[in-house]
């Protein structure tokens, strides 16, 4: 089953992130505490990681970098999910990594059509 690893400091965003994704088959494994995020992720292998920007401590720019500069998540998409709206946050996730950027308040179907795309796109390239 294909795991999505969501990762906001915000436990009501979380909970309705792993509710979308549920509801579409996905597993799914939460953290509200970024500076975790890199640990967890080493123990449960998500197939792919949903990140917030504006996080304490380890904000979500800089989570993307160490998920990308990790041996065993230099492949795995992620797709920020943030209220930040603006060409240079987008252009920053981007440069750190990012394969995708949705801005909140998001409709459930667009996130979940960005998922698929990835996921085909990776099984494509295969």
């Amino acid at each position: 089953m294909t795991k999505i690893m969501v990762v906001d400091d915000d436990p009501e965003a979380t909970d309705l992130l792993e509710s979308i994704l549920q509801q579409q088959g996905y597993q799914t494994v939460a953290i509200n505490e970024s500076k975790s995020a890199v640990s967890l992720a080493e123990h449960e292998r998500p197939n792919m990681f949903l990140l917030d920007l504006m996080m304490p401590e380890v904000d979500g720019f800089k989570l993307c970098r160490a998920l990308r500069g990790h041996r065993d998540f230099f492949f795995t998409p992620i797709i920020i999910v943030t209220a930040l709206n603006d060409n240079d946050s987008r252009a920053v996730a981007f440069g750190a990594g990012a394969n995708d950027y949705i801005t909140k308040p998001y409709h459930a179907r667009d996130l979940i059509a960005k998922i698929k795309e990835i996921f085909q796109q990776e099984e494509d390239e295969a």
